[in-house]
């Protein structure tokens, strides 16, 4: 089916299409507009994404949060016509208006908070060490602009390291795992409450622990998070959730290594494979993110493991 046949099943075939700024992905969105109505199309490889955003979308607004409603769907297609939210990124309003950064940043951690509290949607894959180690892997096969790969014998160590430490924490529950959920992804609404927050680009949840999106918000790769309201922001989960602070704190570090891995991998990859330099940008912040991580103990041997090649390409 062909992108005009499908406006024209869901009614918008008369619609001014504006192409939107893309991410990271292979994905394209456009803004539809008819007289006074708004639509974002959604363009996808027909890899079953468009299928789990409009799962993961119903699982949300059930859940009381504020997901885009899905006007029309052809997932075998990879197309979707969902809800507008906007053009009020949650990054953007925290860099013109710094003095609301803080509270942005409270209303996306009380989402986190409401996460907690309700039980994980159901058929989403777990987010375990086992996981975590295998998208680890990327650092060994994208090398960064004038850096040297990580000795491939580090592979099993490094992976062997990543899911011991994941041990104690696997066994604990899990919450449904956005993934990329940081202020780029997240539109501020006309509403009260966590509704508020409107939600996007959740198409690769998982379930996982909860620190996981926390570290993900806290420890954005594309921007400056201030490290005073990433410590108010933990402080005020761990105080909502009541969780145990010494078990969550080596949970978020833990997390953010994986979570850093991957994305340093991912960053390489677009760069040699896609042409996509300008996430090249965004590895000094990642990397620093990632060397605060690597020194809470509980990450000591993965810190071991990692020295070689972090002293390798400083």
């Amino acid at each position: 089916m062909s992108v005009t046949e499908f406006l024209t099943l869901a009614g918008w075939q008369n619609a001014q299409i504006s192409p939107m700024t893309g991410d990271a992905s292979a994905r394209q969105y456009s803004r539809l507009q008819r007289k006074q109505e708004t639509a974002i199309l959604m363009q996808a490889p027909q890899d079953g994404s468009t299928s789990t955003f409009a799962r993961v979308a119903r699982y949300l607004r059930q859940s009381s949060l504020a997901a885009p409603q899905i006007f029309a769907a052809q997932p075998d297609q990879g197309l979707l016509l969902t809800e507008d939210f906007g053009a009020y990124r949650f990054a953007d309003i925290a860099d013109q208006e710094p003095d609301r950064a803080t509270s942005l940043y409270a209303l996306a951690t009380d989402v986190l908070i409401h996460l907690s509290r309700i039980p994980a949607m159901d058929g989403l894959q777990p987010y375990d060490g086992k996981t975590m180690a295998a998208q680890a892997e990327l650092i060994f096969e994208w090398a960064l602009p004038a850096k040297p790969l990580p000795d491939l014998t580090l592979t099993k160590s490094l992976k062997t390291a990543l899911r011991q430490a994941a041990r104690p924490f696997d066994r604990m529950p899990r919450v449904t795992m956005l993934r990329d959920y940081h202020a780029e992804n997240l539109m501020l609404r006309d509403a009260a409450g966590i509704q508020a927050a409107g939600l996007l680009d959740f198409q690769d949840a998982m379930a996982a622990h909860p620190a996981y999106d926390l570290v993900s918000l806290l420890q954005d790769a594309r921007r400056d998070v201030d490290p005073a309201i990433e410590q108010e922001m933990t402080f005020r989960y761990m105080a909502e959730t009541d969780c145990d602070s010494t078990d969550f704190y080596a949970a978020y570090a833990l997390y953010g290594t994986g979570r850093a891995l991957r994305i340093l991998g991912i960053f390489a990859r677009l760069a040699a494979r896609d042409g996509k330099t300008r996430y090249l940008d965004f590895v000094p912040r990642v990397r620093a993110n990632l060397e605060r991580n690597l020194s809470h103990p509980h990450l000591s041997e993965v810190s071991r493991c990692l020295t070689p090649w972090l002293e390798a390409t400083a």
